[in-house]
């Protein structure tokens, strides 16, 4: 009866139970290959267990708490990876939350591996080399993900890797497939998670290619009028082919299956969907329907996504979609392309237009920085500052900045915040954050010698800290989806360049951001805010400690709530907002209301 007894306690074994700190996990999965565990506490990234005796899997999180979700991310025998709920947990999510989500907090280092870091020599680094030092850096700055450019083999260097011909092959410029295998390895042990850059919309012309591969079109379109992007150079896969669209979906299983990688970003998907995409003066043929969308792509990306999940649920599906096509991060049965990630190329496009300008004139493109609000919640969206945005006379990030080095540091850190706090996942590409005045040049290297300039070196490390404070505070990427998580607080001061927003967790939890794009500070600024007793400056990214005037209130500075109504609230707050930068609020307490007479504000 004793011994029936203790096996009807496994409960109190496995499952997750408090640990000294945190919580301790334990499974049963005794044929597993691998088991590892992702939750709200760890940003859905995976982390491995450890195997015990009988089978059973293990890890301590000393950052669980009660009720955060978690999965099991199980590699079973059969080589199939599968997110499994806990069989002895005690609280289960309500319906449908039986997927792993996407609302983690999301923080992509854009990486062209070639030109991150040269030898003394100019030479490449190799996939074992990038190894030893890429992980240990973008984890010390704050990212959880990386996205690599394409390492499908190419043959232009200039091209990238957008124009492949090896879609089953990482290039041999840095290593061997078990090199790259090694990357990408110490990437995951770094609790990273790896995107891959991956083109299905066309390929290159080089002979010994695709191109014409039997003596006929094979595997591109043959009409002419849809064999070819004139503006790449490139030839166009005939995706009404079955034997087209397998070769390309066993691309992307491959690379999901094969080189565990974590997600695809996938290229150029807006010419994918139009047969009229850069084609001029009528040089294109409709579908049967006499339409201008490409019936057989969508077909293929729906079969794309649906395929990618089948292999693994986790997997991030992101589409670079550059136009209004709606329902991109819907699922097929809705009438959606199925991809669970979309770049925002309309915020991205507004923001530089609107970083470009002279401040003064900044006033006249208000909706540059407002505008994307109107859609923000249409999609599930990235915001990309991407490797097209710094390249071919557009400026790096810091060069678009009007004004001497000084304003331009400065308009980097307030942009940057601004960027972390705007609902969406994000994405910078590397060297933004060093901040580098040069273009990227893919033959060079980054400008880590910037570095060695007290004043770069400050505002680097303040990209770094920021990072840290996204990933601390829910409310600043749990609930990028609808306007509970979002409220304007001041939306129309184009006068002065200033925005102030609030997000806000599912749990109500709330920060403010206050963003002011004049290169003047505003004293005494007053807006409306929730009945906080006071609020907590988190951070300011003029302090002097980044390089700012230290105008501005500093971090852990207390501001006290007064019952003066303004902008619709019947309580408010002054502070000064620095020049070309930006201010992070949390409040508490409860405000006592004495009225006063009067709006300010």
């Amino acid at each position: 009866m004793t011994e029936l007894l203790t096996r009807c306690g496994a409960y109190t074994y496995l499952g997750a139970h408090p640990a000294e700190k945190g919580y301790v996990f334990r499974v049963w999965a005794p044929n597993a290959r691998a088991v590892a565990l992702a939750g709200e506490f760890n940003g859905w990234q995976s982390a491995a267990m450890t195997r015990t005796d009988g089978g059973v899997w293990e890890l301590t999180q000393p950052d669980a708490k009660v009720y955060d979700g978690y999965k099991y991310v199980v590699t079973g025998a059969d080589g199939q990876t599968v997110w499994k709920a806990d069989p002895y947990a005690f609280h289960a999510a309500t319906r449908p939350g039986t997927q792993p989500p996407v609302n983690g907090p999301l923080l992509i280092y854009e990486v062209h591996l070639g030109s991150w870091r040269h030898h003394e020599d100019g030479t490449s680094l190799s996939y074992r080399e990038l190894a030893r030092e890429l992980p240990a850096y973008v984890k010390s700055m704050g990212y959880n993900f990386v996205e690599l450019l394409p390492v499908t083999e190419y043959p232009l260097d200039d091209s990238w890797g957008y124009q492949c011909t090896g879609y089953f092959a990482p290039t041999s410029r840095y290593g061997t497939p078990h090199d790259f295998m090694a990357l990408v390895d110490a990437l995951h042990r770094a609790g990273l998670g790896v995107i891959l850059d991956w083109v299905p919309a066309h390929f290159c012309k080089d002979s010994h290619g695709l191109i014409k591969f039997d003596g006929t079109c094979l595997y591109e379109y043959g009409d002419p009028l849809k064999w070819e992007h004139a503006g790449w150079g490139t030839r166009v896969f005939d995706f009404g082919k079955r034997e087209v669209r397998d070769f390309l979906l066993s691309s992307a299983a491959y690379w999901l299956r094969e080189y565990h990688i974590d997600g695809l970003r996938v290229d150029a998907v807006a010419s994918m969907l139009y047969l009229d995409y850069d084609r001029q003066g009528g040089a294109w043929r409709p579908n049967k329907d006499g339409g201008r969308e490409n019936l057989e792509a969508i077909d293929f990306l729906r079969e794309l996504n649906q395929a990618a999940f089948a292999v693994d649920p986790a997997a991030l599906m992101v589409a670079e979609e550059s136009t209004a096509w709606p329902l991109v991060t819907y699922p097929p049965e809705e009438g959606g392309l199925g991809f669970n990630l979309k770049w925002n190329m309309g915020w991205m496009n507004d923001l530089c237009h609107y970083l470009k300008m002279d401040p003064y004139f900044r006033q006249y493109h208000h909706k540059d920085v407002t505008f994307s609000m109107v859609y923000a919640f249409s999609e599930n969206y990235v915001l990309p500052l991407s490797h097209d945005e710094v390249v071919h006379m557009k400026g790096s990030l810091r060069g678009k900045m009007p004004g001497d080095d000084w304003r331009q540091l400065a308009g980097v850190r307030g942009f940057y915040a601004y960027m972390l706090c705007h609902p969406g996942k994000k994405l910078l590409f590397m060297g933004s954050e060093l901040p580098q005045w040069h273009e990227w040049d893919f033959r060079g290297q980054l400008d880590w010698y910037l570095l060695d300039d007290p004043a770069c070196r400050a505002t680097h490390e303040c990209l770094r800290q920021l990072n840290r404070l996204y990933r601390r505070n829910r409310a600043l990427w749990e609930n990028d989806r609808d306007w509970t998580g979002f409220e304007w607080l001041v939306a129309d001061d184009n006068r002065n360049n200033v925005l102030v927003f609030l997000r806000r967790d599912r749990k109500g939890h709330e920060l403010i951001c206050a963003v002011n794009f004049a290169p003047v500070p505003w004293e005494n600024y007053r807006f409306g805010v929730p009945d906080k007793a006071a609020y907590q400056v988190l951070f300011n990214t003029d302090d002097a400690c980044w390089g700012g005037s230290g105008c501005a209130a500093p971090a852990d500075t207390e501001l006290a709530v007064e019952a003066i109504p303004s902008h619709g609230k019947d309580q408010s707050l002054s502070l000064t907002i620095p020049p070309l930068g930006a201010v992070i609020l949390r409040g508490h307490g409860k405000l006592k209301h004495k009225r006063t007479g009067g709006t300010q504000g």
